[in-house]
């Protein structure tokens, strides 16, 4: 099914109830905490997409199946709103940039080189100092490893190496189970789809930078191509000199 029919709203809210095996009331509870975002008829009527059925039956499978309370399901959906949007914002930006080639337009800024290590995904502290740094026991760190809510790195001797971002982590998964008490399955989720929304984004940039690259070399070539030759022969260079048709005529 295109993106767009996902997101297209059709469902009124006692078919949606039904659909996902909820009562109304719930699905109302869940738009209050901004867990799913209905859209509205000419009328104000509440009417769900696709995709927000997908979401209904997500939120149900994280309660019932995995226990994840109210704030661990609120970082979940945040998260999957995030990647939805970005999907979007791909999209988008993909309709934009086929437009200005479409349109020859300007050639776009130059790129920075690609293929560089963002800093702030440099391993550099071993698990004492990263354990330090966020308050836990090297033992939790890994144990979050093998959960795979984090994802060190390795030093050529096999040492476990921490970048910024694996300790941002880190706090994050520290919040929601001290501060929101999210359980464990459910700061799983979150940090999952955490993971994919890095990677997505990642993915997104790489894609649009060799679009942009695409672009400037279509217009690079375009700007090199020769003058085009006149095919009869008969344009301004074809013509013999004054002088040459002189010398002939007294030959």
């Amino acid at each position: 099914m295109p993106a767009d029919a996902k997101d297209r709203p059709v469902y009124v809210i006692s078919v949606a109830a039904e659909l996902v095996d909820m009562h109304p009331q719930t699905l109302r509870l869940y738009e209050r905490k901004r867990l799913i975002r209905p859209g509205r008829s000419s009328g104000k009527t509440r009417l769900y997409s696709e995709r927000d059925i997908e979401h209904l039956r997500e939120i149900r499978r994280l309660t019932q199946e995995l226990g994840v309370n109210l704030a661990g399901v609120e970082e979940v959906m945040r998260l999957q709103h995030e990647l939805d949007d970005l999907q979007g914002e791909f999209e988008a930006e993909i309709e934009r940039l086929e437009d200005e080639l479409r349109e020859q337009a300007a050639a776009p800024q130059p790129l920075e080189q690609g293929g560089r290590l963002d800093p702030r995904d440099r391993p550099v502290y071993v698990i004492s100092i990263a354990a330090e740094l966020v308050d836990m026991h090297p033992q939790t760190l890994r144990l979050y490893e093998r959960k795979q809510l984090i994802r060190p790195g390795r030093s050529s001797g096999k040492t476990r190496l921490y970048s910024e971002r694996d300790i941002d982590h880190l706090r994050e998964i520290r919040r929601l189970t001290q501060e929101l008490g999210v359980n464990l399955a459910g700061v799983e989720e979150i940090m999952r789809l955490r993971h994919q929304l890095e990677g997505a984004r990642s993915q997104m940039e790489g894609n649009v930078r060799r679009l942009q690259q695409d672009i400037t070399d279509r217009m690079t070539g375009w700007r090199t191509l020769p003058a085009p030759q006149d095919e009869a022969g008969d344009g301004p260079e074809d013509d013999p000199a004054p002088e040459q048709e002189a010398g002939e005529l007294t030959r």
